[in-house]
């Protein structure tokens, strides 16, 4: 999606509407010194992004595979990653690969969950197997007939006091 040279101060009220684009440039434009991270969050399959040289990448430069300064502005290149650390995985060691995400926050999911990637450097929890509601500590399906016949019921005892209470005002007038 290119969107250089638009004179954007900032994304556009918009901009989540684009959250499946693969590539991204916004350089030459006069954004605000820093962009919130959750600006990109549900791009997924963002793999390239270019800002102005000012900005940094979505997420720091530690969530992308490759970080390249250039005169016309700074792209992330490859694919933002999650790190074994934020997926909950083994602690590389401090003197292992300088491209193992060491400064990624770790992804806190709880034990009947999954962590997966929400855009650079974030991070969703989705809950696995048959859990589900808050946390996902509720095991087995969601009752849906006991909530939507509950629901139901409700819903037309109301209606029908209504109706049975306007009614008789109705036939009074």
């Amino acid at each position: 999606m290119d969107l250089s040279n638009c004179s954007l101060s900032a994304p556009c009220a918009g901009f989540q509407a684009a959250s499946t684009a693969a590539v991204i440039d916004l350089t030459e434009n006069p954004l605000q010194e820093s962009i919130p991270n959750t600006t990109f969050r549900g791009f997924t399959r963002l793999q390239s992004i270019s800002l102005p040289l000012p900005l940094e990448c979505p997420g720091g430069s530690m969530a992308w595979d490759t970080v390249t300064m250039q005169a016309a502005g700074q792209a992330g290149a490859g694919s933002p990653r999650l790190s074994d650390t934020a997926a909950g995985g083994p602690q590389p060691s401090p003197t292992s690969n300088p491209d193992s995400c060491l400064a990624l926050p770790a992804c806190l999911c709880p034990e009947s969950s999954l962590c997966a990637p929400d855009g650079p450097g974030l991070f969703q929890c989705l809950c696995a197997g048959s859990s589900h509601g808050y946390k996902c500590l509720r095991e087995g399906a969601f009752p849906m007939l006991l909530f939507y016949g509950t629901l139901g019921a409700v819903t037309t005892s109301l209606a029908l006091l209504a109706w049975g209470t306007q009614r008789r005002k109705a036939k009074s007038s």
